[in-house]
C-alpha cells in the first residue's frame, strides 16, 4: 500500500507515520513547505506524482487563539484543506482519511456514537464538522476517524508540543513529566474545560487507521479507547499506571490565562463499540493503554 499523508511532523501525523511504516507502507510525507495544503494545485500535484491508494489528512492549525484571530486562514486550513485532498485523492480513486476530533459535539451529548448528530460550540469543532461533511458529500472513499483525548509519545520531537490545556490531550506525559520529578501536579476542574473525555493512545488510533484502510471501510469511526473518564480519574490511574505517587497530586481550577478565547465542551466521551465491530478489534482499556504508553515512554 501507498499512502500519502499530510502533517506527519505533528502529534497524531508522527505517530501514523510510525506505525504504516512498521507495517511496510510506502509513505510520502510532505511538509508543508514542501506542500501547502490549502493550495489546491500544489496537493493535486503531489498526489498524482506519488499516485497513493490512500490519503490520509492529519494536518491541522493547532491554535485557537490563532483561528479566531485569522478566520479566512482558520477556514483555509481546515476546510479548504480538506476539500483539496479529498479532491486529490479522487482523482487518483484513492481512498481518503480525514482525522476528526470528539470537538465537533457540544459537550452534552456524552456518550456520542458515530451517527450522533455534531453540535459544535467552538471554531475548532465548527472546523472540523464542517470537513467532515466535505468528506462525507465529496469523497468517493471517504473516512472520517475521530479520536478523544489524545496520549502518547511524539515521534517527531523529544518532548510534547504543549503542557496540559483545556482539553486532554497530552495530559498524561505532562503529568509523568511532574512526577516523575518529585514535583506536585495540577489536575484542572473546571465547566470551563474539557472534563471528561475518551482517551486515546495515538499509536493505538494509528493502528485503527490502518485497519479501515486495510479493510476499505467507509463512514465515520470512533478510533479510541474504550473508556471515558474525567480529568482526575485519568490522573490518579496514571499515576499509579506509572508506579508514581499520587500524594503529589493537586486539583483545583485553572489558571484564568490558560483559559482559550472561546467556550470548550464538557463530557465530549464516545461511544465506538460500533466502530469495533466494523474493524473486527477490541477497543483498549485505560489500564492496557497506560502500559503501553509506560513501555513507549521507557524505551522512546
Amino acid at each position: 500500500m501507498k499512502v500519502w499523508l499530510t502533517g506527519a511532523s505533528g502529534f497524531v501525523g508522527s505517530n501514523v507515520a510510525d506505525v504504516l511504516a512498521g507495517r511496510g507502507v510506502e509513505l510520502a510525507t510532505p511538509s508543508s513547505r514542501e506542500v501547502d495544503v490549502s493550495d489546491a494545485a500544489a496537493v493535486l500535484e503531489a498526489v498524482e506524482a506519488f499516485a497513493p491508494d490512500a490519503v490520509v489528512h492529519c494536518a491541522i492549525l493547532n491554535d485557537l487563539a490563532r483561528m479566531y484571530a485569522d478566520r479566512r486562514a482558520a477556514w483555509n486550513g481546515y476546510v479548504g484543506a480538506t476539500r483539496n485532498v479529498v479532491d486529490a485523492a479522487n482523482a487518483v480513486a484513492a481512498q481518503v482519511l480525514l482525522v476528526s476530533t470528539d470537538w465537533v459535539f457540544d459537550g452534552t451529548q456524552g456518550g456520542a456514537t458515530e451517527d450522533t448528530p455534531p453540535n459544535p460550540i467552538n471554531l475548532y469543532g465548527f472546523l472540523k464538522a464542517a470537513s467532515e461533511l466535505v468528506v462525507a458529500e465529496r469523497a468517493q472513499r471517504g473516512i472520517v476517524a475521530r479520536i478523544s483525548g489524545v496520549q502518547g509519545v511524539h515521534r517527531a520531537r523529544s518532548e510534547a508540543p504543549r503542557a496540559q490545556d483545556a482539553g486532554f490531550g497530552y495530559f498524561v506525559a505532562s503529568l509523568v513529566d511532574a512526577l516523575s520529578a518529585s514535583r506536585p501536579f495540577t489536575v484542572w476542574e473546571s465547566a470551563e474545560i474539557n472534563g471528561r473525555a475518551t482517551p486515546t493512545l495515538a499509536a493505538n488510533a494509528a493502528e485503527l487507521f490502518a485497519r479501515a484502510l486495510e479493510r476499505e471501510v467507509t463512514g465515520i469511526l470512533h478510533c479510541c479507547g474504550a473508556e471515558a473518564v474525567t480529568r482526575r480519574e485519568l490522573a490518579v490511574r496514571s499515576a499509579r499506571a506509572f508506579g508514581l505517587d499520587d500524594e503529589l497530586l493537586r486539583f483545583a481550577p485553572p489558571p484564568a490565562e490558560a483559559l482559550p478565547p472561546a467556550p470548550v465542551p464538557d463530557d465530549t466521551s464516545l461511544d465506538a463499540r460500533a466502530t469495533a465491530a466494523i474493524l473486527g478489534v477490541e477497543l483498549m482499556d485505560l489500564d492496557a493503554q497506560l502500559a503501553a504508553l509506560r513501555a513507549d515512554m521507557e524505551t522512546a
